[in-house]
């Protein structure tokens, strides 16, 4: 299935969202490996982490099968998404 490229740059937004929320339970909580979470803030980062990775994969095969589709190069695609990712959003 081929995607838009405004599909593209809304799921590197949604990824990159998502690694936010990473970063920010791993500077609220400390890092996984050294900090005792409680069963619950393990959970939450477990889950974010999930999603991210779940979004990011998306992501690249979204992003493969447009440069396939197009007949360009993943590079050049990756470059265009973000490019307009670092754009704001028009409201």
């Amino acid at each position: 299935m081929s995607h838009t490229f405004e599909e593209l740059v809304a799921k590197r937004r949604a990824a990159d969202a998502a690694h936010a929320q990473v970063e920010g339970l791993r500077e609220t909580y400390g890092p996984p490996a050294e900090a005792q979470l409680t069963p619950t803030q393990a959970d939450t980062y477990e889950t974010a982490v999930r999603a991210w990775r779940d979004l990011a994969r998306d992501l690249r095969t979204a992003l493969s099968e447009h440069a396939r589709d197009e007949g360009r190069s993943l590079s050049e695609i990756e470059d265009e998404v973000q490019r307009a990712v670092a754009e704001p959003e028009d409201d």
